[in-house]
C-alpha cells in the first residue's frame, strides 16, 4: 500500500513539474517573460548536464581514464596524445595562454572538416547520384514504366540543376562577370527545386511543432482532469 502511495506521489510531483514547465514555455505566446527564460535556462542546464554525463561515462572514463590506469603500455602511449590535446584546450580559457590551445583547435577543425566533407561525399553526393541513375532503370517497372521514367527524369533534372545553381563560374564581360544563358536558365530551374525543398522542410518542421504543441495541450488537459 505504501509503495503504491509513494508511486502516486512521485507521479503527482513529476506531473506537476511537467505541467509547470509546459505553462512556462507556453507563456512565450504572450511575449518574452522571466518564466519563459527560466524554463529555457533549466532545459539548457539539463541538456548540458546530460551531455557532460554522456561524455564522461561513454568517452572520457572508458577510453581515457581506464586505459591510463589499467591499460597496457601501448594503450597508455596512445591515450597520451588525446590527453595532452585535451589539456591544451584548457589554456583557451585565458587570453594570455590561448595560443597554447591552438594546436588542439587546429586538430579539431581539421578532423571536423574532413568528417563533414567525407560525410557530404559518401553520404549525400554519391548516394544521390546513384539514386538518380537507379531512378531511370525501367527493368522492373512493368506497366508503370512511364510513371517510373517521369519520376526519374524529374529527379535527374532536379539534381543536375541544383548542382548548376551552386556553380559560381562567370565570364568576364564589359558590363561585369556574367553567367552563360544556359547556365542561368538551369540555375533558375535549380532555384525552383531548392525553394520546393525548403518549403517541404519548413512544412515538416511546422508539423513537428504542431504535433508537440498538441501533445502538450493534451497533457495539460489530462493532468487537470486527473486532479
Amino acid at each position: 500500500m505504501s509503495a503504491i502511495f509513494s508511486a502516486n506521489v512521485v507521479d503527482l510531483i513529476t506531473g506537476g513539474i511537467s505541467f509547470l514547465l509546459t505553462l512556462m514555455v507556453l507563456s512565450y505566446l504572450i511575449g518574452d517573460n522571466p518564466a519563459f527564460r527560466v524554463a529555457v535556462y533549466i532545459f539548457i542546464g539539463v541538456s548540458a548536464g546530460y551531455a557532460a554525463g554522456v561524455a564522461w561515462h561513454q568517452v572520457l572514463f572508458p577510453r581515457l581514464i581506464v586505459p591510463l590506469l589499467s591499460g597496457s603500455l601501448a594503450d597508455r602511449l596512445l591515450t597520451v596524445v588525446p590527453l595532452v590535446l585535451g589539456l591544451l584546450l584548457l589554456f583557451k580559457l585565458s587570453p594570455r595562454t590561448s595560443r597554447l590551445g591552438t594546436p588542439s583547435m587546429a586538430f579539431l577543425v581539421g578532423v571536423g572538416a574532413a568528417v563533414a566533407v567525407g560525410g557530404a561525399v559518401m553520404g549525400t553526393l554519391f548516394p544521390q547520384t546513384r539514386a538518380s541513375m537507379n531512378a531511370l532503370d525501367l527493368s522492373g517497372a512493368g506497366q508503370y514504366w512511364l510513371e517510373r521514367l517521369s519520376e526519374g527524369v524529374v529527379m535527374l533534372v532536379g539534381t543536375v540543376t541544383t548542382l548548376v545553381y551552386f556553380h559560381f563560374g562567370a565570364k568576364a564581360t564589359a558590363s561585369g562577370p556574367q553567367r552563360g544563358k544556359l547556365v542561368s536558365v538551369l540555375s533558375w530551374v535549380g532555384q525552383v527545386f531548392i525553394a520546393i525543398t525548403f518549403g517541404v522542410l519548413f512544412a515538416g518542421v511546422f508539423m513537428a511543432a504542431m504535433t508537440a504543441l498538441i501533445e502538450r495541450l493534451n497533457f495539460i488537459i489530462t493532468f487537470l482532469s486527473a486532479l
